[in-house]
């Protein structure tokens, strides 16, 4: 990113435009859609305050069932910086979305769920594997009524 000598606030050659990168980038076809993700905070809250919870040691799952709009099951994601840094927090984030997107048929639909990682899941996903960390998802989507 290169600045015009005396207007600091003129970029010059950018190639990386905001634009440029959300016109370019297609997800996966397999991935997570966006749709089928809780991003609002209103949506969280509504989830944390009048839905239903259940944890096991790495992880809590809160849902909640949606009257109005009984389509596909939601997902948030929320991990908290006792996990780890950024770039520990994002890989946990992209293999929970990955471990749920296998899980989406069996999933009861018309809900969404936030998923709350507990410290020490990220290293005993690091130990265990990836297939361990689906196990987890299931037991705790077990201990939720369907």
């Amino acid at each position: 990113m290169a600045f015009v000598r005396g207007c600091p606030r003129v970029r010059v050659g950018s190639s990386s435009s905001a634009a440029g990168r959300r016109a370019g980038s297609v997800s996966p076809p397999d991935a997570v859609q966006r749709r089928h993700r809780l991003s609002r905070s209103r949506d969280f809250d509504a989830v944390y305050r009048q839905g239903r919870s259940t944890s096991t040691r790495f992880l809590v799952l809160y849902w909640f069932d949606r009257e109005e709009d009984p389509g596909e099951p939601r997902l948030g994601l929320a991990v908290p910086k006792a996990v780890g840094n950024a770039v520990a927090r994002n890989r946990i984030k992209r293999q929970l979305r990955e471990a749920w997107r296998e899980r989406l048929a069996e999933i009861p639909p018309g809900r969404d769920y936030v998923l709350i990682v507990k410290p020490g899941l990220f290293e005993a996903v690091t130990s265990n594997g990836f297939d361990w960390l689906g196990e987890r998802i299931d037991e705790v989507l077990t201990k939720a009524p369907a």
